[in-house]
């Protein structure tokens, strides 16, 4: 098992805590890590989407709980009554799951859409407008400039 020391960074960096607590904790090996399979799309720099593959389960069987940094998709499948039937291969996974997402501050679910055996989650994310960078001006502490994304080319002009 691969481990890494992150004290060296944690000793001159302010406020990574929870990063590196996260690239530490991600190398615990969890029940069921693999199943269901899932994969994480980006659109641009702040549009997002996971797909989970969901076969077999009903949109009432799946349940999205997203608080803050954390995605959680829960599948409870309803007993049908399977006890009956004889299986003389059974390769089409029938059993409950838990997927967990970290998610970066300020990333929030904005749609959430199954269609086709694939739960779509689309994630978005809002950088509130008091933490974008600003540009402070030397000798003028009443003005300051908010610095947009590179696609943005008007910087806006805002007072304080």
């Amino acid at each position: 098992m691969n481990r890494f020391d992150f004290t060296p960074y944690r000793r001159t960096t302010v406020g990574f805590d929870r990063l590196f607590d996260l690239l530490e904790n991600s190398s615990r090996a969890t029940q069921n890590e693999n199943y269901p399979p899932f994969n994480i799309e980006r659109f641009s720099d702040n549009e997002y989407r996971i797909t989970v593959a969901v076969a077999g389960f009903r949109p009432e069987e799946i349940d999205i709980t997203a608080q803050q940094n954390m995605l959680v998709v829960i599948g409870n499948k309803d007993a049908e009554g399977n006890d009956n039937r004889d299986f003389m291969h059974m390769g089409i996974a029938n059993r409950n799951f838990e997927r967990r997402f970290q998610l970066a501050d300020h990333v929030h679910v904005t749609d959430a859409d199954m269609s086709d055996g694939l739960l779509n989650i689309s994630l978005l994310r809002e950088i509130p407008e008091a933490l974008k960078p600003r540009k402070i001006e030397i000798g003028n502490a009443a003005s300051t400039t908010v610095i947009e994304d590179a696609s943005k080319k008007k910087p806006k002009k805002k007072s304080a």
